[in-house]
């Protein structure tokens, strides 16, 4: 059978079957890790080495795992103080042997053939492709798809657009090669030391687009597990964090034209308002919708009228609507392990939101290096 050498590392890796190395980053994560791992070693594609880095845990989290281990031989323990999200991918990475790397959240699930589709979809790409993303649905506690994101995809050099859309979506969705991870410096461990920690992701996936090429796989592979209490729900820290994610990105690219840096920065604000309004406070929604006022007046002028009209339905003898519940736990939801993939429907588009994306297009190819196949 033909082999190659990996070239960050010196081991042989066969080429009809590359080793991907899977990083589990767990803290406090025994209500899932099982589920989690399942989904891991159930893969179509067995050729993994499943590196699950304790990231500190005070609850059952090594034990399960090392149970799971001693009947699967491909997945073993790391564990290390509690540093926080980042710093726990970086171990995961710096012990991995695959020339391929793939991160799963200890609380969220993979399709059985995510990891196949992706090495199918990477393998036969050049170098300066270096990584490949899948879409997601959006799970509960009991493994049941509450919704599913929206369909938006690109390919290639995916930086100005990435800005704005931010493709990718949560932690769980991205297979990248081992050594493009390593150059461009890992996950970065200081946003969780100032307290806004909750977009590495982004802040890895931005530094990857800005200089390399990034497939997608148009499916929806993942299930994206929010419940209250995982970092995700902290939507203070979210907020925050996005806003510094960009403003730091854009900071590393200043040759970004105005028009993709001035899209970024609004579509960040928006996400920001939304996640400050969910955490309620008042004071930072009011500074971003203030930083939006001059780029974004209608949308300022919009939040401001709704916010106006449910004010005066609280007023007395005025007349209210009653909301109930906004998320009932319906029965008869599908459980995402069991669902059967369906295809991804373009997004419904307005031909200024068209014109918009094909600006931000436009600015990629400019700025792109590299050739498309």
């Amino acid at each position: 059978m033909a082999s190659c050498s990996a070239e960050d590392r010196g081991e042989t890796v066969h080429l009809s079957a590359p080793l991907v190395s899977v990083v589990v980053p767990a803290f406090n994560a025994s209500p899932y890790i099982e589920r989690t791992l399942r989904s891991a070693v159930q893969q179509t594609y067995a050729n993994l080495e499943i590196i699950v880095v304790n990231d500190g845990s005070t609850d059952d989290t090594a034990r399960l795992v090392e149970k799971m281990a001693a009947v699967d031989s491909r997945i073993r323990l790391l564990s290390t103080s509690n540093r926080g999200v980042a710093a726990a991918r970086n171990t995961g990475i710096e012990a991995s042997s695959g020339p391929y790397v793939a991160f799963l959240d200890a609380d969220d699930l993979w399709h059985p053939t995510k990891i196949e589709k992706q090495v199918t979809a990477l393998d036969r790409l050049p170098l300066h492709w270096a990584a490949v993303y899948v879409l997601h649905h959006i799970i509960n506690k009991d493994d049941e798809i509450i919704c599913s994101c929206r369909p938006d995809i690109a390919r290639g050099y995916i930086y100005a657009r990435h800005l704005t859309f931010k493709y990718v979506g949560n932690g769980s969705a991205l297979l990248v090669r081992r050594a493009v991870a390593i150059e461009i410096g890992g996950f970065d461990s200081s946003y969780a030391a100032a307290g806004i920690g909750g977009c590495e992701d982004l802040d890895f996936e931005l530094r990857l687009a800005a200089r390399h090429l990034i497939e997608v796989i148009p499916e929806r592979l993942v299930g994206y597990r929010q419940y209250p209490g995982n970092m995700s729900s902290n939507h203070l820290q979210m907020g925050q964090g996005a806003l510094e994610v960009v403003r730091r990105s854009l900071a590393a690219n200043p040759h970004l034209p105005h028009y993709a840096t001035r899209s970024a920065l609004n579509a960040t604000r928006k996400y920001a308002y939304w996640q400050f309004r969910r955490a309620k406070s008042s004071g930072l929604s009011v500074l971003v919708l203030w930083s939006m006022l001059r780029t974004e007046p209608l949308f300022v002028v919009q939040r401001i009228l709704t916010k106006g009209l449910r004010w005066l339905q609280r007023e007395p003898g005025s007349a209210t609507t009653a909301r109930g519940n906004q998320n009932p736990d319906l029965p008869g939801r599908s459980k995402f392990d069991q669902q059967i993939i369906p295809p991804v429907d373009p997004p419904d588009e307005s031909r200024r939101s068209g014109r918009h994306l094909a600006r931000l297009a436009a600015v990629d190819a400019k700025l792109s290096l590299f050739p498309e196949p």
